[in-house]
């Protein structure tokens, strides 16, 4: 296996574990959170995309493989981080306007994101 596979796995892993738990355990915070976007402060939202694009971009960089599942996963959610972040800086508003969701659409991301993680923790820690 790759060695900047199974790094960036488990770096993304745990981050995507602890997001689903706080999805599902903090659910209320998320749904005021996502609420209450378009009133966020600019410069909150610039960094947010600021950061995103730049693991983005790192990974996507790195890490263009496509041999096997794990090295999928990974450059995918490279381009997922990059694509947030390109949406969050060039078209904050838009972005901002379309996170409209609910109660339910974020338990069932909360537990995409634990499943996502296990498995892209397995692969990258066990396997």
């Amino acid at each position: 296996m790759n060695e900047i596979t199974l790094f960036l796995g488990k770096i993304i892993a745990p981050y995507l574990f602890v997001s689903g738990v706080g999805f599902l355990f903090s659910v209320n915070f998320y749904e005021k959170l996502l609420k209450n976007s378009n009133k966020s402060d600019p410069m909150t939202v610039n960094l947010s995309g600021m950061v995103h694009f730049l693991i983005g971009i790192a990974i996507v960089t790195n890490h263009f493989l496509w041999n096997n599942i794990l090295e999928i996963v990974v450059t995918l959610l490279g381009f997922s981080f990059l694509i947030k972040g390109i949406t969050l800086i060039a078209f904050p508003i838009s972005t901002l306007k379309s996170t409209k969701t609910s109660v339910k659409l974020l338990r069932i991301s909360g537990i995409g994101f634990i499943v996502v993680s296990l498995f892209l923790g397995y692969l990258s820690y066990f396997a």
